[in-house]
């Protein structure tokens, strides 16, 4: 292969659910140096997922075959069938249109793609945004990936017998920086007061992201409960942004009901592009464990929001306790909201998070870092194959 040669990068996606792979992924497609091609493949062509990459510019294929795989338990037999079915199509696929690489970023994809790469000739790069306790990971990474990128430390994997920690590097996701710095703060408040319509000292309390188990939405809920409780005479409404999964919305009103709060809560639902919405608040609550990078604490950091982060996950390699954010326990609603106090209460304090996070965010997470180490991991895949150990790219957070 000479120098000047454009080598495909295939990119799957399944499922028309979107989620922060699917910004990342965004963020590195139209960013790819002119050596690399991009080839994106929809198994849903209409729906949301679609309608994102249509609305960002970025082209994309139908797959060659229908998604029939559902999202994988640890055990799952007819997950084995289904993947079978469906590895002639994908292998014929990949070698028709001379795929170099197949970039997979998220579990259904990992095993249906990743497979196919293999009996095609292609490479596979695992792009793991999951915790490193995930079955896939443990059981199908070591022997199927031909390299790993892990988004933090915690979402890498453990070392050990059998293990993909030797073929792994952390790179965190891609963050368009100079995008942030054009979103006005003062108008962005003055759009989500009018959606909502309370008054305009009210403080804007937000969850943002899928309403999942692991996000705790209703430990939310109970923050609310918990700074009505502790200030009554303080304004304040908290803004689920995302979309619920599982019936986890009315599970929420249920609980802000129980606990008299259901009048301070607003489902906005999921908002693209999401920046002014959260520019418009007045402190980020990342109530999730076991988050292995939730891009929105970068987003209100580089935006100019406070977070408020449960000490859990991946969160302590972005947020520094004091300096660029809040750290509290996990599950203790009452520890959120004296620290969303402490930051209202404290002009000083607020202003020196703010100030730390944005100039961290920026030195960490630019775009440019993502696509050099992402670009370099292809490259090493590309001349060394499996790339173990030698000549690896590592970008750790501290």
């Amino acid at each position: 292969m000479s120098n000047g040669e454009q080598r495909t990068v295939c990119f799957p996606f399944i499922g028309d659910f979107i989620g922060g792979s699917h910004l990342s992924a965004l963020g590195l497609i139209r960013n790819l140096p002119k050596s690399f091609a991009p080839l994106v493949v929809l198994h849903e062509t209409e729906g949301p997922v679609a309608e994102l990459f249509r609305r960002e510019g970025i082209d994309f294929e139908p797959a060659p075959v229908p998604n029939r795989l559902q999202r994988l338990g640890a055990h799952n037999g007819a997950a084995v069938l289904n993947v079978a079915r469906t590895l002639p199509a994908l292998v014929r696929y990949l070698r028709a249109r001379n795929v170099a690489i197949v970039h997979t970023n998220d579990g259904r994809a990992h095993l249906m793609w990743g497979l196919a790469a293999r009996l095609a000739g292609s490479k596979h790069l695992w792009h793991h945004r999951g915790d490193a306790s995930s079955f896939g990971l443990r059981r199908v990474a070591p022997w199927l990936a031909n390299r790993l990128v892990a988004v933090s430390k915690f979402a890498s994997p453990r070392p050990g017998l059998f293990s993909a920690a030797s073929k792994c590097s952390v790179v965190h996701s891609p963050f368009d920086v100079t995008k942030m710095v054009g979103v006005e703060r003062e108008e962005s408040r003055k759009h989500v007061i009018a959606a909502i319509g309370c008054p305009p000292e009210t403080k804007l309390l937000g969850y943002v992201g899928t309403l999942v188990d692991r996000k705790r939405p209703i430990v939310f809920v109970e923050v609310l409960a918990a700074l009505q409780r502790l200030e009554p005479d303080v304004e304040f409404a908290g803004l689920f942004l995302g979309t619920a999964v599982n019936g986890l919305d009315d599970a929420a009103r249920s609980r802000a009901e129980a606990l008299g709060v259901s009048d301070r809560i607003h489902f906005m639902g999921f908002r693209y592009p999401g920046e002014p919405w959260i520019a418009g608040l007045d402190a980020l609550l990342v109530t999730a464990v076991n988050e292995p990078l939730g891009r929105t604490l970068v987003e209100a950091m580089l935006l100019g929001t406070p977070v408020i982060a449960s000490d859990s996950g991946g969160n302590p390699e972005v947020v520094e306790d004091g300096e660029t954010g809040m750290l509290v326990r996990p599950d203790d609603p009452a520890e959120f909201a004296e620290a969303c106090l402490k930051l209202f209460g404290n002009a000083a304090y607020l202003a020196h998070i703010v100030e730390t996070a944005r100039h961290e965010a920026q030195a960490r997470f630019g775009i440019e870092r993502h696509v050099h180490a992402i670009t370099a991991v292809y490259e090493g895949l590309l001349r060394t194959g499996d790339m173990r150990g030698a000549d690896r790219v590592q970008v750790h957070t501290r």
